[in-house]
């Protein structure tokens, strides 16, 4: 091995060459041309277009923006986002700490396709999702005469929009926290249950000081997705006014009547609240990346 390293070392070798030509040591243009169209298409393709949704949305001025925000039906979207949010995430947070604590905890017959269906909204089209819920709950579904004879609604009311929601939006937290519990392994947790503890004792005391911050990041995911679902949703809300449409939804209709300024006032809230999750989301990296951190020195002091 020492021997190896000193011939890559030598001027002459041509493996020294092809060091020297690696990645990280690249001339400084060539660095610099791969920042720039990294940049490039970051201000083209992400920064140009959510400035240009606040500039739309402010350009009529403060008391367009504000009246559009304020409008009735804008305020029944909002309300109606943040409702379904409210009611998936907590459903998704649960599904998804049962579902890694499943699959990193336990073996049984099953578990590579359970993984699987938890992937299974990311190559499913969020249209389809909603034609699903259709299918089963639409008045020609399967379910459709009987919740009919009970006077239940689930399609083009608030339920089937929370149930697509939940579809699209349920891989979320399960995917932060199996990898992340799986790398911890099952060592912890068996030398807690061996001391006595109980299962919730050890869960609350052992497995979630360890993946807190993935736990939250996921949450973050799953609210973000939550509250700009449209495909899904816009297939089982019926686009009632006032009643079913939530603030994606909203903005398309504004859009298709030609109210530009009050469309692009409330895409402006949905794009801050993409920048706050997007700051939350950096915020909790960093104090991950800080915890981690400090166990590591912790871990070489002892």
């Amino acid at each position: 091995m020492a021997g190896l390293t000193t011939a890559l070392r030598l001027p002459g070798n041509p493996d020294t060459r092809y060091e020297a030509s690696a990645a990280t040591r690249e001339k400084p243009w060539v660095k610099r041309l791969i920042l720039g169209i990294s940049l490039s298409f970051f201000a083209l393709f992400l920064l140009l277009p959510l400035v240009a949704v606040f500039f739309e949305a402010l350009r009529k001025g403060v008391d367009v923006y504000l009246a559009a925000l304020t409008d009735p039906d804008a305020l029944s979207a909002i309300r109606l986002t943040l409702l379904t949010a409210a009611i998936a995430v907590p459903l998704n947070l649960v599904f998804g700490i049962a579902a890694a604590w499943a699959i990193t905890k336990f073996d049984f017959r099953g578990k590579h396709l359970l993984i699987t269906f938890i992937d299974l909204p990311f190559s499913v089209s969020p249209v389809i999702a909603g034609l699903i819920y259709v299918l089963v709950f639409g008045a020609q579904g399967w379910f459709g005469p009987w919740l009919l004879a009970h006077d239940i609604k689930i399609i083009f009311a608030v339920p089937g929009i929370v149930l697509a929601t939940v579809f699209v939006t349920f891989p979320f937290v399960a995917r932060e926290l199996i990898p992340l519990m799986q790398a911890q392994g099952r060592e912890e947790e068996e030398a807690a249950t061996v001391l006595g503890a109980s299962g919730w004792r050890t869960f609350w005391n052992v497995t979630l000081p360890n993946i807190k911050w993935g736990l939250l990041y996921g949450v973050i995911l799953c609210n973000a997705r939550a509250m700009g679902e449209f495909g899904a949703v816009s297939v089982v809300s019926g686009h009632i006014r006032g009643l079913t449409n939530t603030m994606p939804l909203h903005v398309e209709i504004l859009y298709n009547e030609y109210n530009f300024a009050a469309a692009f006032a409330v895409a402006s809230l949905l794009a801050m609240l993409a920048l706050v999750t997007l700051v939350v989301k950096t915020f909790i990296e960093w104090q991950a990346a800080l915890n981690a951190s400090a166990q590591s020195q912790k871990g070489q002091e002892e």
